[in-house]
């Protein structure tokens, strides 16, 4: 049984929208796109290419939909593909487009034979057809799939082959020529040997002309087995290094990446909360969560120091997040990317007494202050505006194509809940708008 929510209509949100928005924005256009699901937290898309736009996402029956819009038009052509989602959080849908303008769509994984599809012709969402290989061998156990470019623009597609605790990162790249995929290295990425996984963060192009890769290995699929933050770094994506320059054999395992910080398993660091950033000389900042000597939980900045890895701790918080067991969790702490921002390194960071953005001490990667800006997203929009209890905001954001213009996506949803079905109503499928946002 479905529980009735109460929609407010485009116009009125629109008004609301226009009565609540911080001075310097304007909320200039808003397109309904479509009903979205709203039982379960799960990833859509939201890419502009040149003069066209495409949304992927689950619609109200959890059909994959995927929607294309040149940005003159108000509104989007839309095609639903044989893909139904069920209660896994990990199932997000992800797109990309080549250098031909086919586009390429996949999604809904976990652990499970590879969903791709591809167009026929190009910018054409209608002549999306699933194709059942990309290279013929590790495509049975797919979870996370990924498209990126490369040094040379070239289109990649990443993917985790087995299970949390028992995975190898693979990687293919795509051949324009003859429209097929092939192996980009002859072995994995990251392999844990049949004992451990790895979570990446990245590979990133960073300021220094180099792609950057952090991540945290993890042994089985309780998320409190998560241990050893390691890095990598490579100038093609193909010949790998330690922070100090020094070759790493592929594939990296335990024994041969940089190690960043050898948290151990039950130490309070975790996979998705990882993340690379840099400072303003360049140098990569390694963020993370562990447990402090006392067994608070804290945020980390770790950066690579004449070779050696200086761990600095940057919160001081009197608070314990005691994770553990299996499936999507709902983050209580959350650490952010360190960023120079106007001539300031920054760092956001998300935790139950506050949320916020620091400013970091670039000498000691420590907080000495907090930075307050305007939101680029239109305020009074960050709280639901369905009555279902437990409802969260969600958002996307794209090139609109005119400069001062943003263009946010945005639906309401349930969180997650271990990939399971919650007890219970669940809501009716929820507005998935378009926001044209002036930032003036």
């Amino acid at each position: 049984m479905k529980h009735p929510c109460c929609l407010i209509p485009v116009f009125t949100l629109a008004a609301m929208a226009a009565a609540a928005i911080l001075p310097a924005q304007t909320v200039e256009r808003v397109i309904d796109v479509a009903p979205a699901w709203a039982g379960h937290r799960v990833g859509f898309d939201f890419k502009t290419f040149g003069d066209r736009q495409y949304v992927a996402f689950y619609d109200g029956e959890r059909q994959m939909t995927i929607g294309r819009r040149l940005l003159s038009e108000d509104r989007f052509q839309l095609t639903r593909l044989p893909e139904r989602l069920g209660w896994d959080s990990h199932n997000f849908v992800t797109l990309t487009e080549d250098d031909d303008g086919h586009l390429h769509v996949t999604g809904n994984m976990h652990g499970v034979p590879l969903i791709y599809f591809r167009s026929e012709h190009p910018h054409d969402i209608e002549s999306l057809r699933r194709v059942d290989s990309m290279v013929g061998r590790d495509e049975s156990r797919v979870t996370y799939p990924r498209f990126l470019r490369g040094p040379a623009n070239e289109l990649i597609f990443t993917y985790r082959e087995g299970g949390s605790g028992r995975g190898e990162e693979i990687y293919n790249v795509y051949d324009h020529e003859t429209q097929s995929w092939r192996r980009m290295l002859d072995q994995p990425l990251m392999s844990g040997g049949g004992v451990m996984n790895a979570y990446p963060h990245g590979p990133m192009p960073g300021p220094d002309g180099l792609f950057h890769l952090a991540w945290i290995w993890r042994d089985t699929p309780d998320a409190e087995t998560s241990h050893t933050i390691s890095y990598a770094r490579s100038r093609d994506l193909l010949n790998w290094e330690t922070s100090r320059g020094e070759p790493i054999p592929l594939p990296i395992t335990i024994d041969t990446g940089d190690v960043v910080d050898p948290v151990q398993p039950k130490g309070g660091a975790i996979n998705g909360n990882v993340h690379l950033g840099f400072d303003s000389r360049d140098r990569v900042v390694v963020s993370y969560i562990k447990f402090d000597e006392n067994g608070k939980t804290q945020l980390y900045n770790a950066r690579s120091e004449d070779g050696q890895w200086v761990i600095r701790q940057a919160s001081e918080w009197d608070y314990r997040w005691e994770f553990q067991g299996r499936g999507s969790l709902n983050f209580e702490v959350r650490s952010g990317s360190a960023r120079v921002r106007e001539g300031r390194l920054t760092q956001p960071y998300s935790h139950p007494s506050g949320s916020g953005e620091w400013e970091l001490d670039e000498a000691t990667l420590r907080p000495i202050g907090r930075v307050t800006r305007p939101s680029e997203r239109p305020a009074g929009m960050n709280r639901p505006q369905t009555d279902f209890p437990g409802m969260t905001v969600r958002w996307l954001s794209a090139p609109s194509g005119q400069p001062g213009v943003r263009h946010f996506l945005r639906w309401e949803t349930l969180g997650v809940h271990r990939d399971r079905r919650p007890e219970g109503d669940i809501p009716d499928p929820t507005p998935l708008r378009l926001l044209e946002v002036r930032l003036d």
